[in-house]
């Protein structure tokens, strides 16, 4: 009577929908994933949450995003994050406070090293997401807070979205009055980012 009983629980548990059994996306991110500026749930990350719960992807996201973190506050805490959350994905938008503040860039590549690491330590996919800094920064600054993202994403062969606000930063009317944050209207176009290239990753987790 037990095994009959436990065989019927594993044939009701394999014909749940695959959303009531979903796995943890886990977003460690600034400002920019944060909704600075506008209630969470107009945000790109309660978009994109929405989008993959219609699409019936098996994924609960979790938004560990804080407003003003450098690439050393996300990491002193990444540990505990991922320990309690388990994700089955990892997407790392950090960086932009340490460009603005001109932090050390060595010292943010180690930073989102040791994360990407962390995160692959336990067996989670990861979308690294890069961003522009303003262009009074000058070239050749930017130029290497760019080449960042891009060489980690090389040596760790991990996913790469260039910039989050990539057709967006340079139009007033998607950006708010900071000229720094994206404003409400834009939130639908970055979720399109994002969900393009999150897309490779969400097919190999299946």
């Amino acid at each position: 009577m037990k095994f009959r009983s436990f065989t019927l629980l594993m044939l009701l548990v394999a014909g749940l929908p695959r959303l009531l059994l979903a796995d943890t996306l886990l977003i460690v991110g600034d400002s920019l994933s944060a909704a600075y500026g506008m209630p969470v749930d107009q945000g790109w990350v309660s978009l994109l949450q929405r989008q993959l719960a219609a699409e019936r992807y098996p994924y609960t996201l979790v938004n560990a995003s804080i407003s003003g973190d450098t690439t050393a506050n996300a990491r002193a805490r990444l540990a505990e994050t991922i320990t309690r959350h388990r994700p089955a994905i990892v997407i790392l938008e950090l960086g932009g406070n340490d460009g603005l503040r001109g932090l050390s860039l060595d010292a943010m590549r180690d930073n989102l090293a040791a994360m990407i690491e962390l995160a692959q330590a336990q067996g989670a996919g990861i979308l690294l997401v890069g961003v522009d800094l303003p262009p009074n920064y000058g070239p050749h600054y930017t130029e290497k807070f760019r080449e960042v993202y891009r060489a980690l994403a090389a040596d760790y062969q991990v996913a790469l979205l260039p910039s989050l606000l990539d057709g967006v930063g340079t139009r007033t009317e998607l950006m708010q009055t900071d000229g720094i944050h994206p404003n409400g209207k834009a939130q639908a176009d970055i979720a399109a980012r994002v969900r393009k290239y999150l897309e490779p990753l969400l097919e190999m987790q299946q």
